[in-house]
């Protein structure tokens, strides 16, 4: 999101998580913007029978956790690294200095917010109207159309099965169920175990 050098030039640290490792939990104070250097980061929400729920899969590259820079209210969700990370933090303060020095920052944030809102109304609508494959299948060409470069090739799909139950609120085996159904009408593939779009 923001040029690694700059972030590192204002007072940015570098901080590594071992898989599993919690960034920040819901409810806690923000204290630094959160970008991911190297790594995947599971951002989501439990509950108290340790029911999951993934807000996103964080790609290296992309910022997380970032509403409480503006509102100053705590996380809304968990920040936990799936497999070994590193993450460029930035204190607060020094992260709205920078936005402030940098307006064209502050209009890609705005942007960026946005286009998270927007993903959030898609979500909220398909899984009021839509059945398990329609929703795997929107979930599914959803991440392709934000990550592929060529929406023309084939994209690996980097979640497992339980990853995306928790990303749409379906049981696992109901994911097994729908993907099944999803290759055999041809709108996906399965290469050695691997999801593809």
């Amino acid at each position: 999101m923001i040029d690694e050098e700059l972030i590192k030039e204002k007072g940015g640290t570098y901080k590594s998580f071992e898989p599993n490792g919690i960034i920040f939990r819901e409810g806690t104070e923000c204290v630094y913007y959160y970008q991911l250097i190297k790594g995947r980061v599971c951002w989501g929400n439990s509950n108290e029978e340790g029911k999951e729920f993934i807000q996103k899969i964080i790609e290296p590259g992309e910022c997380f956790g970032e509403l409480p820079l503006f509102d100053d209210e705590p996380f809304a969700a968990d920040a936990v690294a799936i497999e070994k990370s590193l993450v460029l933090r930035l204190p607060k303060p020094d992260f709205l200095r920078l936005i402030k020095d940098f307006p064209d920052l502050h209009f890609q944030f705005s942007r960026m917010l946005a286009q998270r809102v927007r993903y959030e109304f898609f979500l909220l609508k398909t899984f009021a109207l839509e059945n398990p494959e329609n929703r795997i299948q929107k979930l599914l060409f959803h991440l392709k159309s934000c990550h592929s470069n060529d929406g023309a090739s084939p994209y690996l799909i980097k979640l497992t099965r339980q990853q995306i139950a928790y990303m749409t609120g379906l049981r696992v085996e109901t994911v097994i169920r729908a993907i099944k159904i999803l290759c055999e009408k041809q709108i996906l593939s399965i290469n050695q175990g691997k999801v593809f779009v």
